[in-house]
């Protein structure tokens, strides 16, 4: 029986019109709105993508590289007016993101008001072209949510520029609109900071990295090979203008105050005990951390978030928050006396105390704060906007008390955990945990909340931790084609079905497969 759903999605992606019960329109995520019309539309060498404005033609130029690889030639991008053309034009009336696709026999038009929607609109014309003729129809669409993100891990591996690119296309394909970019944790410190030279010079590099799993590896067998890696302020700023022509916006994750090891081995006097530290050669978390009763520690994070403020425009800065061990809090004097000092109860808030001096600082500089939904410990204002991850709980108490929240819950939107129930016989090495493409569509991001509540539910968010991820080509296939499922939570939520998005999905595999995309198997195996 698993041969047979293969079979059928291999029969689809080569023949659009089998199954004449079904419609010719298949695009991951699934439209707002879809009117077939009589007929079809063939691209041709001969024809080009006219542009009724400037603005648009740089994501015309991105459009054009992507169908020729479908089609084996690149349409030309003009400013004249021609018949049988792909014309993309800006009108009001649209929502920021809305768009209409209109194909007929006699040309293709996309039509909204902003080039990013525009973008969508080929984004999914890219999906129809792969099927062969192009079906005649008219397509309304917008997305459920504004913020539809995917994060990526550079410090337990770190990735060059080229690839970090080409995460981003990937992104782009999928309509996703946010990339979450961690770039600091216990295994590396990745961005460079002028102020700081040691952070990259130290804390970017480890002496070695654990072999095989963390949890097999019980007699602590290492490699023995340095590693390292960051981003120059030039190449982060290249990514970013990467991202911006593909309107995708980066949110950079400066992670405080636990997970900062690779910090702490820079500059010692930012922990409590004042080291010796090395960066980690291993995965789990660190007991050391950030010192919260020294105001040195405050000033340097201001000075690195000066920088970091400088390189990205994003409204939203994240700066983690997540499994900060209270140990050294606990026998720190420096941090025990800032406790009675503020009058806080415990550790839990000073942990608070922490996130909303650096909230305060990030408010005066015109930005706001991410976090992990561990900053909910010790309480948090309500303009924190939470991150949830440990479930959907946290993410529903927060939207309760009026926090906007991001929804990420690890047993649906954690892409380095397993794909199939037995990854010992179909997977490369990692992590055992199992979220299969069908539970990552299973997310319901506004499960047990009123209709006003919803209201502070963002968006969703799949997230990529790199402890067993080395290279670009493993990414992809912990990525593809779950991300197609997660982003049709983000963009289709009202109108979500399973059987529906597994009949469509073929024709975003045909790009996989034209972009040369390595992406897992088993959905269209019949393995989960």
């Amino acid at each position: 029986m698993k041969y047979l759903l293969f079979l059928i999605l291999a029969i689809q992606a080569v023949l659009p019109g089998f199954a004449a019960c079904d419609s010719r329109i298949r695009i991951v995520p699934r439209p707002a709105s879809v009117e077939e019309l009589p007929g079809s539309f063939r691209l041709t060498p001969r024809t080009p993508i006219v542009i009724a404005d400037e603005r648009l033609r740089t994501l015309a130029e991105i459009f054009a590289v992507a169908a020729g690889k479908l089609t084996g030639t690149i349409p030309a991008v003009t400013t004249a007016p021609v018949k049988h053309a792909v014309t993309l034009q800006l009108q009001p009336g649209y929502e920021t993101e809305e768009y209409r696709l209109e194909i007929t026999k006699r040309g293709i038009s996309v039509t909204a008001s902003t080039p990013q929607a525009v973008l969508h609109g080929l984004r999914s014309l890219q999906q129809l072209i792969a099927g062969g003729e192009i079906p005649a129809c008219i397509i309304r669409d917008k997305p459920s949510f504004a913020y539809r993100g995917a994060m990526l891990d550079v410090c337990r591996h770190f990735f060059p520029v080229e690839d970090v690119k080409s995460y981003i296309d990937i992104l782009s394909l999928h309509k996703i609109n946010r990339f979450h970019w961690h770039l600091t944790d216990d295994q590396g410190w990745r961005i460079e900071i002028k102020k700081y030279p040691l952070l990259t010079e130290v804390g970017s590099r480890r002496a070695e990295t654990l072999v095989g799993r963390y949890d097999k590896n019980k007699e602590g067998v290492y490699d023995g090979k340095p590693y390292g890696g960051f981003y120059t302020q030039e190449e982060i700023r290249e990514i970013v203008r990467y991202a911006a022509d593909r309107h995708i916006e980066v949110i950079p994750e400066i992670e405080v105050p636990g997970h900062g090891l690779a910090a702490l081995t820079a500059y010692p006097w930012l922990g409590c005990t004042g080291g010796p530290y090395a960066v980690w050669t291993h995965w789990g978390i660190s007991d050391d951390v950030y010192c919260a009763g020294k105001e040195t520690t405050f000033e340097f994070i201001e000075n690195v978030l000066t920088e970091v403020l400088e390189l990205f425009p994003s409204k939203l800065i994240h700066i983690g928050g997540d499994e900060c061990p209270k140990g050294r809090w606990k026998a720190c004097p420096h941090c025990q006396q800032r406790i009675r000092e503020e009058g806080l109860k415990n550790e839990y808030e000073l942990q608070s105390y922490f996130v909303h001096r650096i909230e305060r600082w990030m408010h005066a500089h015109g930005r706001e704060i991410i976090g992990w939904d561990e900053i909910l410990q010790g309480g948090i204002s309500k303009t924190a906007n939470i991150m949830s991850w440990n479930g959907i709980e946290p993410g529903i108490k927060a939207a309760r008390k009026g926090n906007p929240v991001i929804m990420t819950p690890k047993w649906y939107c954690y892409f380095d955990y397993s794909q199939t129930s037995d990854p010992e016989r179909y997977e490369p090495l990692g992590n055992t945990r199992y979220v299969s493409v069908r539970q990552a569509y299973r997310l319901d991001p506004c499960d047990q909340l009123t209709l006003s509540e919803r209201k502070q539910i963002m968006g969703v968010q799949c997230n990529l931790w790199t402890e067993y991820i080395a290279d670009i080509k493993h990414v992809q296939h912990m990525v593809l084609p779950r991300m197609a499922a997660l982003s049709e939570v983000g963009w289709a939520y009202d109108r979500k079905d399973y059987n529906d998005f597994v009949r469509r999905i073929p024709a975003l595999a045909a790009i996989y497969k034209a972009e040369g995309y390595n992406y897992a198997p088993y959905l269209f195996e019949g393995i989960e």
